[in-house]
């Protein structure tokens, strides 16, 4: 098994796009630092991916609890790479400067670590449920699973709005749930497992009580502001709004060999870079773009991932 190689790596290309569209200065440095960690660890892993994964046998039954921090930091190619942090960029943008740099800092540590540990015993109740050693051995990563708890989160502060599921606007209630039953069933190689992780972890913050443990192990949050009190920030924070959550991202995949490029793949990522300039093209007086994709966007982003997930789909 290996990473399939791409000359020109042209998924990091289009994410320093993105960053240089949005402008450097918008995006908030808790966010700018994630997203510049995990491109470096994608040129310059720190362990390959097979020893970067998340699986019952290897943390667990081996005590590699080491794959915890490796595996949301790592990614099975540059188009796995590049939606997952389109996606988190403009979440980390809205979300950091809601919950302000330290406490996003925090929860993004916190999101990362249980997501893999939800994801763990999820497996470990199946394989027990089930007698079937596969579910043990299954190998993840990827960052999705910390996006599908964030888009939780985010879906929490906006409880009125509308997201955008492959162009179909969803309550946001219900989003997440919608997302993850059609990615399952349109992409069977994306962990379902990793994603339902997600959301269980973004639940216990949001309704449940994870703010609650956080706030009382977060003493050295010390900061004015909403830093130290997110939660009265949240009840000032100004109207809801319509929020698309939808913005495309890769699944938090099991790691298995890539197929070859084709001609479909290069006129998707043709497609991608139309998108991208027609987006250059379109600020209004030259002002710098929104730092988050316009519902519109996201759906043509999103229609692109949901192609890119069919025809690569082992």
């Amino acid at each position: 098994m290996r990473r399939r190689q791409r000359g020109p790596h042209l998924g990091l290309l289009l994410l320093a796009s993105q960053l240089l569209q949005a402008g450097l200065d918008r995006v908030p440095p808790v966010t700018l630092a994630v997203l510049g960690l995990t491109a470096w660890l994608y040129l310059f892993p720190a362990a390959p991916l097979m020893r970067a994964c998340v699986s019952v046998q290897q943390v667990f039954w081996s005590n590699d609890w080491l794959r915890l921090l490796l595996s949301p930091l790592h990614h099975a190619d540059d188009w796995h790479l590049y939606f997952n942090m389109v996606s988190f960029l403009w979440k980390g943008i809205g979300l950091e400067r809601r919950l302000g740099g330290a406490w996003f800092a925090y929860l993004l540590a916190v999101f990362s670590l249980l997501t893999g540990v939800v994801y763990l015993a999820l497996e470990a109740v199946l394989t027990e449920l089930t007698q079937d050693q596969s579910y043990s051995m299954a190998c993840a990563v990827g960052f999705s699973g910390v996006l599908f708890a964030l888009k939780v989160l985010n879906n929490h502060y906006h409880p009125g709005g509308v997201a955008y599921v492959m162009g179909v606007p969803v309550a946001n209630r219900y989003a997440s749930w919608v997302e993850l039953v059609l990615i399952h069933i349109t992409s069977p190689g994306t962990s379902f497992i990793g994603h339902l992780a997600g959301i269980l972890v973004g639940l216990l913050y949001a309704a449940g009580p994870l703010e609650a443990v956080m706030e009382a192990c977060a003493g050295f949050v010390t900061s004015n502001g909403s830093d130290s009190q997110p939660g009265s920030y949240y009840r000032s924070s100004g109207s809801s709004g319509n929020a698309s959550t939808g913005c495309g991202y890769l699944g938090y995949h099991h790691y298995t060999p890539n197929p070859a490029p084709s001609t479909e793949e290069e006129q998707l990522e043709a497609a991608i870079r139309n998108s991208l300039d027609d987006r250059g093209q379109s600020s209004p007086g030259g002002a710098p773009p929104p730092p988050y994709f316009s519902p519109s966007e996201e759906e043509r982003v999103e229609e692109l991932r949901w192609r890119r997930l069919r025809r690569f789909d082992p």
